[in-house]
This record gives structure tokens, sequence and C-alpha cells, in this order.
């Protein structure tokens, strides 16, 4: 309420310049959002932010601290003031040519999305509705549950068990026993984010077996599937390519996860049912960066960039893991993804910002089971001094303790 209105009331009158009821100042009523904002930050927010404010070092939040390949960001360049106006919905048709060279499939199948998680927003909303489910693993990344909910659907989380002496270990009897008829897909993510699990053939193969027999669309996050350490993983859409939706990002094999290119690679003939969303949601991804990655695709996988990556991040995991087992951290080192785990009776996340160092805490992965006691999520996408900045502080607090 502003100008006559306002002062009106100020002095106890409504704004026709009458009194009041009982003299007292009328407010206007004023509409509610829906409870659907009423979402807090993120976890990943969170820690991003509190690590700037305190100057803590940053193994929390999932983004390298290195600078995208030169191949990348000179493509980026050539593309802009070539590139500026909006690319069809389904993307640029040459990056939809280059990601069906790089991943084996027609790039007619292909549609390039905002990043991964609009790509994951797209698939709910275009695989379940009021009374679906779907089923996924705890623990779970944070955007899954939500987006199924935004869908009108219920995600359904299948716990994933975390034995000290033998890591990470998935069980297919739960899943296939979490089946009911409301069942519409399962979604999974392989190398798995927070626990590094790559699955194996078998429990692939159990999974599609499972996925064939209900009848299920599967959704397969596969964003760090070049992020791997050992056997290549297999992927989903090559043991069910009939009812396999394949999310991936740019950003995480670039390097560049600002830049937010994804894509979705859809069963044959189920991409315009994709696009029909699409249109409706952020309609297209940048186009000069489209178009710099469509360069920058062949250019990485000829120069053995991928390769180079998986190495450097090896040799990092392997630091940091030293590091924590050092300071009494059970740690379980992944199969793939530049994130590890670990456990340690005393760390919480909050008191671990406290000694300099942010992380994200087990708890944040977990919304329908319990978190394993003293779980931490730590991310190793950052350089080395980074790393030995972070363990040198975990030190000295250690030692603090001590004394």
């Amino acid at each position: 309420m502003g100008g006559v209105g306002a002062q009106a009331a100020c002095r106890g009158l409504s704004a026709s310049g009458r009194p009041g009821r009982a003299g007292r100042v009328q407010t206007a009523r004023m509409p509610h959002l829906h409870p659907r904002a009423a979402a807090q930050e993120s976890v990943f927010a969170r820690m991003s932010r509190l690590a700037a404010q305190r100057g803590a070092v940053n193994l929390g939040q999932g983004f390298p601290s290195a600078a995208p390949p030169e191949f990348l960001l000179g493509a980026a360049r050539g593309a802009l003031g070539r590139f500026d106006q909006y690319a069809p919905p389904a993307g640029l048709p040459a990056l939809r040519d280059a990601l069906g060279a790089d991943l084996g499939v027609d790039g007619a199948d292909v549609t390039v999305t905002c990043g991964a998680t609009e790509a994951l927003h797209l698939l709910t909303l275009a695989l379940a509705g009021p009374g679906d489910e779907v089923l996924m693993l705890e623990p779970v990344f944070d955007v899954y549950l939500p987006q199924v909910a935004l869908a009108g659907a219920r995600g359904v989380t299948v716990p994933m068990t975390l034995d000290p002496a033998r890591g990470w270990q998935f069980d297919l009897g739960a899943l296939a026993a979490a089946v009911t008829p409301r069942t519409r897909a399962l979604l999974l993510n392989s190398p798995f984010n927070p626990t590094g699990t790559v699955f194996t053939d078998a429990e692939l193969a159990g999974i599609v077996a499972l996925a064939r027999q209900h009848d299920l669309w599967i959704v397969s996050d596969e964003v760090y599937d070049e992020l791997y350490f050992g056997p290549r993983p297999t992927s989903l859409r090559s043991l069910a390519p009939e009812r396999t939706f394949t999310v991936g990002s740019a950003g995480k094999r670039l390097e560049a996860t600002g830049w937010r290119v994804g894509w979705i690679v859809a069963p044959p003939g189920q991409t315009p049912g994709v696009l029909g969303l699409r249109q409706v949601t952020s309609f297209s991804a940048p186009a000069p960066l489209q178009a710099a990655v469509a360069a920058a695709l062949p250019a990485a996988r000829e120069s053995g960039f991928y390769a180079g990556l998986r190495e450097t991040y090896g040799a990092r995991m392997t630091r940091l893991a030293a590091g924590l087992r050092a300071l009494g951290a059970t740690v379980f080192e992944p199969r793939g993804t530049y994130f590890l785990t670990a456990l340690h009776p005393t760390w919480t996340a909050e008191g671990l910002i406290d000694s300099g160092v942010a992380v994200i805490p087990g708890e944040a992965f977990y919304a329908q089971h319990a978190a394993p006691a003293g779980l931490t999520r730590w991310a190793f996408c950052k350089s080395d001094a980074d790393l030995d900045v972070a363990l040198a502080r975990l030190s000295q607090a250690d030692q603090t303790v001590r004394l």
C-alpha cells in the first residue's frame, strides 16, 4: 500500500479515509506463495557460501579449481558473434551430431539441455505424474526427490549399505521388493554421486531384467561417464536401448560446470515427447556454448584429455584418502566420480568448517532412511595445493583437540 492509502492507514483510517474497525489499522491481505516455494537453500550452496565467508578450503561442492581446457575456451571465443541467437530447443545440429558420434547414437535421439539438472527435470515431468512412483537408491543426489515431487509423483528410495570393510553395497533384491503397481521408472546414477559406485555388468543386467519384467522406464544419470578409475563403466543404454534415457553433462566432462550444457539421449522415437516439454522450460541452452562444446568433444577424445583427467584425479584421490586415513578416518575410495566418502566418529560438517575445511554432511543425501553416523563427502576435483592446505588444517585441529 502506498501514497494516500499508506498515510491514511497510519492514522487508523481505511484507504477511503474512513476509520478502520475499532480504530485499528487495516492491512491489506496478501497472497501466499505455494508451499512448493518453501524450499530451503541447498546444502551445496550453503557450504560454498560458508566456505567463502570463512576462508575455508571448499571440498564440498563438486566444481574443479582448474580452468577448462584451452581447446574449449578457444572454441567459445570463436563462437561469440556467430552463434548468439536462440538455438533450436533440441540443440544446435552440430552439437547433436557431435554427441551422436561421441556416444555412438543417432543425433536425432539427442536433446541438449541447460545442464543435467534440467535434463533430469524434463524426464521426471515426461515419465511420471500424480499417483506414480519413481524408484532410486539412497544416498540420493539432492535434486532427485524434489524433481519427482514437482511432477506430482512420489520418490521411493532403497538404501545401499555401507560396510566398513567392503564399502558401499547394492542389493538388487531390495530394489525389486520396492517395485509396486505404481512404479513407473528407475532413476539410477553410475558412476554414483556420492558413493563413487560403478555398477558391475551383472548388477546392470539385473536392473535391466527388473525393468523389463515390470515394464519400467530407466533414467540413467551418467554425468560422470568419463570420470572412472578402472574399467570403463557400461552404459545402461547399451543393455536396454528401448527403455533407457541417458543424461550427460559437458560441465563434468570438460571442467566447465558453470556453462550448464547437458543432454538427454532418448530411446528411439521418444525425443518428440521430451521436446514438447523442452519448449516450455528454458527453451534452449546458450548457443555459443553449445557451438563450443560441439567443437570440443572430438578434440577432447583425440587429445586424450579424458585419460589425463582420470590420471590427475586418481592421484588426487590417493593424496586425499591417505591424508584422511592418517587422521583416523575410514575412507571409501570411489570407482568413479570425483568424490570420496569417509567415516570419522567425531567429524561433522559444521565442526570441519570451523577448522577451515568445507565438506558435505552425509545426511544431506538421505531423506527416507538414516545416514551412517559420521559420514561426510569430500570433493577431490581441487588443486594439490588446496588438498594440502585442507589436510594441514585438519591435522592442526586434530592436534589441538588432543592437547
